[in-house]
């Protein structure tokens, strides 16, 4: 696998930090996750991952993650600007220790700058990144899409990016480096495009009303008679002739110029049909409309039957393959394992560290790490 022999230490944070974890342990690394003493109950990200229990209110249980991290070669930090400074953990010191060491933050909005210090969740970070302002149509309100944007796109993806691209300039420079990788300017960029094409005549009118934001009919979704859905994309006239074709409509009649007339006759079409049967027409044709397919029954579509993309865990939630494929260092996923118990692998990961069964034992009975097992003697 790619990253194997890459071990990376992550601090136990919220959904962002933590996927961005798994992104790596799916190609391969070795993550660490150093747990608080207190369990955390939102934890649906550690599978396939190694727990460990540390007291960080104690300078004992501080001196184990500056050991931990002298060994490794990823630390991801999670919390908020100057948090791990205060307890000895900042980049300056890791770095002194391990200079080798990638020191990754991920925030919401960076490690400077006027919204450092602020608290904030996904629908902040997109809102203050301007693409909020976006999504929405005519006269509703901007609706986010649900925690993908900032948390995963902006956030987890980029900071493996830049985790990834580190690792390699370390092949070089032989020395790592601190990555400032925030939720909200992750956003954005992830929105180059949108930022750049601005003065092209899809964006002519308000959000809601343009090519690509719901604003024309054949690029929009259409209700069916069983209440689902299909989805057109149907831009190119390639497609559009297809797209008729299908609806059995004559493009001499609806052109793409009467945009009211089509999208009325179009939404009247697609409510005779379940969606079983418009399937069954435009999987005929080449006219991009497809089923909007149901989260929880997704892997279970016959699109997906020759790919083998979607396993399901032990708890019977869907989880996705690693992308992009390999030909030779294929990601595989750690999300089909089971999770972790808290503290299931702290007297493992002590012994890797040095440290002997009576002091582990010690350091147990003090309440300073936990264990879910004890080191025997």
């Amino acid at each position: 696998m790619a990253l194997k022999g890459i071990k990376v230490i992550e601090m136990m944070g919220l959904a962002p930090g933590p996927f961005c974890g798994s992104i790596l342990a799916d190609f391969g690394a070795m993550v660490t996750v150093i747990q608080k003493m207190q369990p955390s109950p939102f934890d649906v990200m550690s599978n396939g991952k190694r727990m460990i229990s540390i007291d960080l209110k104690r300078e004992e249980g501080i001196t184990i993650v500056k050991n931990m991290c002298s060994k490794s070669d990823v630390f991801l930090d999670t919390f908020r600007p100057g948090v791990l400074e205060k307890i000895g953990l900042g980049p300056n010191e890791l770095l002194m220790a391990n200079p080798r060491l990638i020191y990754a933050r991920l925030t919401g909005y960076g490690q400077n700058g006027y919204l450092k210090d602020k608290a904030g969740h996904d629908i902040n970070y997109v809102a203050m990144s301007g693409i909020l302002s976006l999504l929405r149509s005519r006269d509703r309100v901007p609706s986010p899409p649900i925690n993908l944007l900032a948390d995963f796109a902006g956030g987890s993806v980029l900071c493996t990016l830049g985790i990834v691209l580190a690792l390699f300039e370390r092949t070089i420079s032989g020395k790592g480096q601190i990555i400032d990788a925030n939720m909200t300017e992750g956003v954005a960029y992830i929105a180059s495009w949108l930022f750049r094409s601005r003065n092209l005549p899809i964006w002519s009118g308000e959000p809601g009303t343009n090519v690509l934001d719901g604003g024309v009919p054949f690029y929009k979704t259409y209700r069916t008679k069983d209440n689902k859905f299909m989805a057109v994309g149907a831009l190119e006239p390639q497609f559009y002739s297809e797209f008729l074709k299908g609806l059995k409509l004559s493009e001499d009649e609806y052109g793409q110029s009467d945009l009211e007339k089509c999208s009325k006759k179009f939404e009247e079409l697609f409510l005779q049909k379940t969606q079983d049967e418009w399937c069954c027409i435009f999987d005929q044709l080449d006219a991009c409309v497809t089923p909007v397919l149901e989260f929880d029954s997704v892997d279970r579509q016959k699109y997906y039957a020759q790919r083998n993309f979607f396993n399901r865990n032990s708890n019977n939630c869907i989880v996705p393959d690693p992308v992009p494929k390999f030909s030779k260092t294929p990601g595989k996923s750690v999300g089909t394992k089971p999770l972790p118990k808290p503290g299931q692998d702290t007297v493992d990961i002590l012994r890797e560290l040095g440290y002997d069964k009576m002091y582990i034992n010690e350091l147990i009975k003090k309440g300073l790490v936990y264990s879910s097992k004890k080191c025997n003697l």
